[in-house]
C-alpha cells in the first residue's frame, strides 16, 4: 500500500509549523512509501520537541555533509532507535525504556523498528555540551526522576504554548533547559521553584498510573521522583491541591467511570476495595461529598438517562 500522501502531509506540516531552523532529514523511499507515523511537534525558542509513534519503520538515507552542533535527547518508550543506521550496525541504539542525551557534531542517519514510540528534543549545544563529559553523551533508564520531570514539562508545553506570551515562552524555555541540565547531571534540584509545575505534573502522571496501588502516597511519589516530600507538597500547593486531595479525587473519578461502565460493573464494596478506600461507608461518604449523590444513586440516574 502506497502511503506517500501521508508522508507528503507530514513533511508539509513540519515545514509550516516547525520552520527552517529544524530541517527534516532525507528519508528513504521505503519510509515515504509506507509512512504510518503519528507525530506532534513544537518549538520553544531554540528547542524543538517531537513525539513520534511509527507503526512502520523509519529510515533516513543519502549523503551526509556539513557540520551539526546540537545536543539531542531521545526517550524511547517502545521499539528502538538507532543512530548511524542501518540498525544492525548502528553506532548507538536506544532501546525501549532508555534515554540518551548526546552531542551531535556531524550529521547522522537514524533508523527505527516498527512500533517505535519516542520523544526527541533538539537542544542548544552551548548550554549542555559542557555537562556531557568526555564521551559527550549520557544515557540511562527513561524512568529516572529527572527524565520524568523533563518529559512532564515538555508535555505541558504542548498544551500551553499556543496561549503563552513572550514572558511565558521564556519561562517555559528556561525550565526546559534547567531540566535538560538535570538529566545531564543525573540529579535535579527539587527546591528550584521554577521546577514546581513540572514536578507536580510528573507526580500526577505517576499517581495516575498507580491509583489502585495500596502503597500510593506522597512519600512513595517523592521516593520514585527522588525529591523530598516537603518539596513535592510545595509543588502541589502551587496548583492549590494537596497530594492526598489529588489522589482521592482521581480515585473517585475512576470509581465514577466504573459505575457507568456498560458491562462488568463492580459492587460498591468492590469499588471501595479496588480504589483503596477504608470501607464501603468511607467510600460512599466521600463519593456523595464530591458528586452530591451516593454511588448507588449515581448509577441509577445514569441508567435512567441511558434508557
Amino acid at each position: 500500500m502506497d502511503n506517500s500522501g501521508a508522508f507528503d502531509a507530514f513533511r508539509s506540516g513540519w515545514e509550516t509549523e516547525i520552520g527552517d531552523g529544524f530541517p527534516l532529514p532525507t528519508f528513504s523511499e521505503a519510509t515515504a512509501r509506507d509512512f504510518r507515523v503519528r507525530s506532534r511537534a513544537t518549538t520553544v525558542g531554540d528547542v524543538a520537541i517531537t513525539d513520534l509513534h511509527g507503526a512502520s519503520a523509519i529510515r533516513t538515507e543519502g549523503p551526509l555533509t556539513g557540520v551539526e552542533d546540537q545536543v539531542r535527547m531521545y526517550v524511547v518508550q517502545r521499539g528502538s532507535w538507532a543512530l548511524g543506521a542501518p540498525l544492525a550496525r548502528g553506532e548507538q541504539t536506544i532501546a525501549a525504556g532508555q534515554f540518551l542525551v548526546r552531542h551531535i557534531g556531524r550529521p547522522l542517519h537514524f533508523e527505527t523498528v516498527p512500533d517505535t514510540t519516542a520523544k526527541v528534543l533538539v537542544l542548544p549545544a552551548a548550554l549542555l555540551k559542557p555537562l556531557l563529559g568526555e564521551r559527550q553523551s549520557v544515557s540511562g533508564p527513561a524512568d529516572a526522576a529527572e527524565v520524568r520531570l523533563l518529559v512532564a514539562h515538555s508535555n505541558m508545553i504542548y498544551e500551553t504554548v499556543a496561549d503563552l506570551g513572550p514572558a511565558g515562552v521564556q519561562a517555559a524555555h528556561s525550565t526546559l533547559i534547567e531540566l535538560a541540565k538535570a538529566v545531564a547531571r543525573r540529579r535535579v534540584d527539587d527546591a528550584e521553584t521554577r521546577l514546581a509545575p513540572a514536578l507536580a505534573r510528573a507526580a500526577k502522571d505517576l499517581a495516575d498510573s498507580r491509583l489502585a496501588d495500596p502503597e500510593l502516597s506522597g512519600a512513595m511519589l517523592a521516593r520514585e521522583l527522588n525529591v523530598s516530600v516537603r518539596n513535592l507538597q510545595r509543588a502541589f500547593a502551587t496548583a492549590g491541591e494537596s497530594v492526598t486531595s489529588y489522589v482521592r479525587r482521581r480515585r473517585l473519578e475512576e470509581a465514577r467511570l466504573a459505575l457507568t461502565a456498560p458491562s462488568g460493573r463492580l459492587s460498591v464494596s468492590e469499588l471501595a476495595a479496588h480504589w483503596q478506600f477504608a470501607d464501603s461507608s468511607h467510600f460512599i461518604r466521600a463519593f456523595k461529598k464530591h458528586y452530591g449523590r451516593t454511588p448507588t444513586e449515581y448509577a441509577r440516574s445514569t441508567m435512567s438517562a441511558g434508557r
